[in-house]
């Protein structure tokens, strides 16, 4: 029988739009067998230029700066949306009103409105099937922490906590860009840039979060206009995150956001206690999970407790072929394994996971903490 296949429309083809193409060209080299076939079959870009650039050296044989007309045509699929946030509701609901699958970039929208309408659309559309870039619930190391907790593992969950941080915005000379104006990125900026990935995860590792408390700074509050870097533009979203929630399950947690965590580069830290044992990861040693075993034996000099390194590595389940389990995992590695599971769920027309109702799920925390940090009290986790 032969393979099916999937022909893939790219929307936005700056940093994202590159990657994914990119996850999607690798599939052959990591996976054997594939789920499917998937070819590059177009994009649509903003710029004459970057739609040269795009078809010139990615080879896509189509190109468009509409992405309209990408949506409607009937050699396309699937649509990958990698636009800033703004664009992301137009582009999944023309997306899903031309029968198309969509892997939608994160943060999922503007507001919890926006992801709300947006994950109503993909209810409504069952044969379209859609899926986040969350791509950290693919890291080897966390879907093994994902199967210590179901396992019970770490027993009664009781505190949790999460960094995502980065140095990118320390420099105050970095000139305005879309991801801190609020019309294009929305209300927050640590927040909903990093915040959602870690939000995300922590419901993936955790269970629903019901309540966030939340403060936030700006620190720098105006930057450089890019192309007049003598004229200032004031910054409205923050530098720095900081969430206290509660899990429904009864743990606490701490969410940590950070654009400006000077000495930082990509570090995401995972930390969980509870009553039967305890996990510590951080993306910076990706290969390792930590894991504590409240059950190992004591003694002189302390027997067989303390933390151990499970060493997962690239330990992907088959069909994963190459390069073996024993070798080094990196970050574009998540995204290709994601794209892959993404792609297994279009050949066996189930639902994906992370789909846009988990989107939707994670803006109504990243909306609840704007509330809070406006109204000084805690906030309920809103339904979607």
């Amino acid at each position: 029988m032969s393979m099916r296949e999937f022909r893939i429309g790219v929307v936005g083809f700056g940093f994202m739009g590159k990657m994914h193409s990119h996850a999607y060209r690798s599939l052959p080299f990591y996976y054997d067998p594939l789920p499917a076939r998937a070819v590059l079959a177009g994009v649509a870009t903003q710029s004459q230029a970057s739609l040269d650039a795009a078809m010139d050296t990615w080879g896509f044989p189509f190109g468009t700066l509409d992405y309209r007309e990408l949506c409607a045509r009937e050699d396309i699929d699937v649509i990958h949306c990698c636009t800033p946030n703004h664009l992301h509701k137009d582009v999944l609901l023309c997306a899903l009103k031309h029968g198309k699958h969509v892997y939608m970039d994160k943060p999922l929208s503007l507001t919890l409105e926006e992801a709300r309408t947006m994950a109503a659309c993909a209810r409504n559309h069952p044969a379209c099937i859609t899926q986040m870039t969350f791509q950290y619930r693919f890291v080897p190391a966390l879907l093994r922490a994902r199967q210590l907790v179901e396992e019970g593992a770490l027993g009664r969950l009781f505190s949790v906590r999460m960094v995502y941080l980065h140095a990118g915005y320390v420099d105050p000379a970095r000139p305005h860009s879309w991801r801190l104006d609020v019309e294009k990125s929305g209300a927050g900026g640590a927040s909903f840039d990093l915040g959602a990935h870690v939000v995300d995860l922590a419901r993936y590792l955790f269970g629903e979060i019901e309540g966030v408390f939340h403060a936030k700074e700006t620190f720098i509050r105006e930057r450089p206009q890019a192309d007049a870097p003598e004229t200032m533009v004031p910054v409205l979203v923050d530098d720095l995150s900081l969430m206290t929630v509660r899990f429904a399950n009864g743990a606490l947690g701490t969410i940590e956001s950070s654009r400006i965590a000077t000495g930082a580069q990509d570090e995401i830290r995972v930390e969980a206690h509870g009553s039967g044992g305890a996990i510590r990861f951080n993306l910076m040693q990706p290969n390792f999970l930590e894991f504590f075993d409240e059950t190992d034996s004591g003694g002189d000099y302390g027997g067989q407790r303390g933390y151990k390194l499970l060493e997962c590595v690239g330990r992907y389940p088959k069909p994963s072929a190459l390069p073996g389990p024993k070798c080094t995992i990196g970050w574009e590695r998540f995204h290709v394994h994601a794209i892959k599971e993404f792609l297994c769920a279009l050949a066996e027309g189930r639902p994906a996971q992370p789909d846009v109702v988990d989107g939707a799920r994670t803006q109504a925390v990243l909306d609840a903490a704007l509330w809070s940090s406006a109204a000084g009290q805690w906030a309920p986790i809103e339904e979607v």
